[in-house]
């Protein structure tokens, strides 16, 4: 099976400022796998809070193409990273996830199957997903939730955390107002101590909010099963539960787990993770890193298997180099061509890859899709 990697910098429709950061673009590797005519694809995006930048994701995916020299074929590969033993224990999750996603589309088109097929799932998954407003003011939350109601989506997850408590209460409010019928999840980032969540909590279930991501600083995951069992709403893990074992620990202690392919290590390594959830009490929550329709279709793929879906990295950029899943809607559905589905997306804006302002002028088209800067420029390599 031969290999190339190319990189791409992803630029959002606007910046996401949430508790800890404020994010306007991030670069994608894009790994490539071909074999007997056939070619899949696989994104690793970079990211700061995991110490992972395009050098050392070119390094790293260079070194784990070395290891698919021992696989004859891509399905045998497949195996391999079902029973856990595609590439070593130490591989950094976010490599795993993209060279299982290229396995994923290559064996699929290799067979002419769709990659929910190759993961269990008979049926093509589609599904509401949450569309994410980030720290921003209350009228500017409010425009957005009102627009993201108009267009169809029925979840909105709403950014929290900033230092003064009673602007993420407001922000909230006027989502609330803004979309009366939508489901509302809240995500602090771990911006609130174990006695801030306890008196926050309550206020915002009053307001309509239907759960709660990471409320507390990670890396006590005992005072975050401590909270969950009095909170008011459900309590779903996310930067504490980072792979299986941190899952093992809080299976049956917190009420969901937010399970992020980049973060656990791919498709398979998340089927495992909702093996063990089965019966726990614990509920699945698929989420994702912003990135492109190929770093997020993998997801799709398992859509059906998730409580909560949190599915729009792709939908917060200014161009998606990559379609094939929709969330335009507010529904992530898969094509059913074979492999991911997916195939290049020419220069178009969708309607979500503006900043939306009432009465705003239209926005200026956007920028070319990105280009390569390793390997030929040419577009119909990556279909």
């Amino acid at each position: 099976m031969r290999t190339t990697l190319r990189t791409a910098r992803l630029r959002l429709a606007e910046p996401l400022r949430i508790s800890r950061s404020v994010m306007a673009a991030r670069d994608a590797v894009w790994l490539s796998v071909e074999h007997d005519g056939a070619r899949g694809h696989g994104e690793a995006v970079t990211s700061a809070y995991y110490g992972l930048d395009a050098a050392t994701a070119h390094r790293l995916l260079r070194r784990a193409a070395l290891e698919l020299g021992r696989f004859a074929t891509p399905e045998s590969a497949l195996d391999a990273a079902r029973a856990g033993e595609l590439l070593p224990a130490d591989t950094v999750p976010a490599i795993t996830a993209a060279v299982d996603a290229a396995l994923l589309d290559l064996a699929g088109k290799h067979t002419g199957t769709p990659a929910h097929r190759l993961l269990g799932t008979a049926t093509p998954p589609a599904a509401a997903t949450a569309r994410t407003i980030g720290i921003t003011s209350p009228r500017q939350a409010a425009a957005h939730a009102r627009r993201l109601a108009e267009l169809g989506f029925t979840t909105v997850k709403i950014k929290a955390g900033t230092p003064d408590p009673q602007d993420d209460l407001d922000r909230v409010r006027a989502v609330r107002d803004a979309a009366p019928r939508a489901r509302l999840l809240l995500d602090p980032n771990g911006a609130w101590t174990p006695h801030e969540a306890r008196r926050l909590l309550p206020r915002f279930r009053d307001i309509g909010v239907e759960a709660v991501e990471q409320p507390i600083a990670p890396g006590d995951p005992d005072a975050l099963a401590r909270l969950a069992r009095t909170a008011p709403l459900p309590v779903i893990a996310d930067e504490d539960a980072v792979g299986i074992d941190d899952v093992r620990r809080l299976a049956g202690r917190v009420h969901g787990v937010n399970v992020k392919l980049a973060k656990c290590g791919g498709a398979h390594a998340a089927l495992r993770i909702a093996r063990l959830l089965t019966g726990s009490g614990t509920d699945l929550m698929l989420g994702c890193l912003t990135a492109s329709s190929l770093g997020i279709a993998p997801a799709v793929h398992l859509a059906d298997r998730a409580r909560w879906l949190d599915l729009d990295g792709h939908l917060l950029l200014a161009h998606d180099p990559w379609q094939g899943i929709g969330g335009t809607d507010g529904t992530v559905r898969v094509s059913g061509r074979p492999g991911l589905g997916l195939r290049p997306a020419l220069a178009s804006a969708s309607p979500l890859a503006r900043p939306y302002a009432p009465g705003a002028a239209p926005a200026p088209a956007p920028d070319p899709a990105p280009v390569p800067t390793q390997g030929k420029d040419h577009r119909a390599d990556l279909a």
